[in-house]
């Protein structure tokens, strides 16, 4: 398969506004383990591809476009409920996040249990509202190998 060009339909990134782009990528930096993969800018304003700098074969992007007319802050494309999953190693790692986010102010769910498959869970919002929620023991992954296959 030629991995520029694929021979098939694939996901690639989910797209959101920001006011911000400079706050947007502090506090993604900060929060979550995405990391830059491109930037760039043109006449319509700019952009940033966020994504996990260690799956360089099955990429999928966060891209934070942010318009040149700043004047009126976005309004949050996902919340109340509609979120970003990352799903970490441990509960522990869970509450680190949510301490660091409740004294940063933008912790937006206190960790919780919920019955499978969601796991421990909680959320944050980012500068412009969105959610991005990080869980433990979600199974997004395992159920993925149970019925597609892979290691």
């Amino acid at each position: 398969m030629d991995d520029v060009h694929p021979t098939s339909a694939r996901w690639t990134h989910v797209a959101l506004p920001c006011h911000d782009l400079d706050e947007s990528l502090a506090w993604y930096a900060r929060f979550t383990p995405l990391s830059v993969l491109d930037r760039r800018a043109d006449a319509h304003g700019s952009a940033a591809w966020l994504g996990h700098a260690d799956q360089p074969e099955h990429p999928f992007v966060l891209v934070l476009v942010c318009p040149l007319d700043t004047t009126a802050r976005p309004r949050p494309t996902l919340a109340p409920f509609a979120h970003l999953g990352i799903e970490v190693p441990t509960r522990a790692e869970v509450d680190r996040i949510a301490a660091e986010a409740d004294s940063a102010g933008c912790l937006q769910w206190q960790p919780i249990d919920h019955d499978p498959p969601v796991g421990y869970v909680c959320a944050l919002a980012d500068p412009d509202g969105n959610l991005v929620e990080f869980s433990h023991d979600q199974g997004v992954y395992a159920k993925a190998r149970e019925v597609w296959g892979g290691s």
